[in-house]
């Protein structure tokens, strides 16, 4: 399973990078929500083990980091986080890459595939952006990262399978609540600090 991550986590970094990601901070426009990122969301990966509660919260926020910046941005973004992350929880490397496919880059790339279904088989609306990619689409494409790991990775002796994944959705649940709060009020004040945002696209003139 780790090689099988390696190779896609590689594969990811490679096309983002080819797409030439710096080409997005031009202007300036989402240097805020790259700088947040990286000054956040460390901490938030970072919880379970560092953090003493023994339920802490796993929190990814990746959808919003696609939102926010884009794929070819976000998925670099999202591997720096991960580095960052398994630093101050003083993991190992094979924790921090699992942790950047999975908790990361995997999510992201679904909630990229499932934007642009949306947006053509519903069509681009100002509510469908919102809800749609904000609110259901990052619960769907988190729990189906979630299960994804569960399915391809081992099974621990004692986990309730159908139990876990009941978890990974009501988590999931809490990352789109956030997520979707945040995309609305972006869109309404700060819709330069969403790179899959445009006012053309999603506001057409009557």
């Amino acid at each position: 399973m780790l090689t099988t991550t390696a190779i896609l986590l590689a594969l990811s970094l490679g096309a983002a990078l080819w797409l030439r990601p710096w080409r997005l901070l031009r202007g300036g426009a989402l240097l805020s929500p790259l700088l947040a990122s990286l000054a956040v969301l460390p901490w938030l990966w970072a919880l379970p083990w560092v953090d003493t509660i023994p339920l802490a919260m796993h929190w990814s926020f990746a959808c919003l980091v696609l939102l926010m910046l884009g794929w070819p941005l976000a998925v670099p973004t999202l591997c720096a986080v991960a580095v960052l992350a398994g630093l101050l929880g003083d993991q190992s490397w094979e924790v921090v890459l699992l942790l950047a496919f999975w908790r990361g880059v995997l999510p992201a790339t679904l909630a990229l595939a499932l934007g642009a279904v949306i947006r053509r088989t519903v069509g681009a609306h100002l509510f469908v952006y919102v809800l749609g990619r904000g609110f259901l689409g990052t619960a769907v494409c988190l729990f189906a990262a979630s299960a994804l790991l569960q399915w391809s990775g081992p099974t621990q002796p004692g986990m309730d399978k159908e139990l876990s994944l009941v978890a990974h959705w009501l988590t999931a649940w809490g990352d789109a609540i956030v997520t979707g709060m945040l995309t609305a009020i972006f869109v309404a004040f700060k819709p330069q600090w969403l790179a899959t945002w445009s006012d053309t696209l999603y506001l057409p003139k009557p």
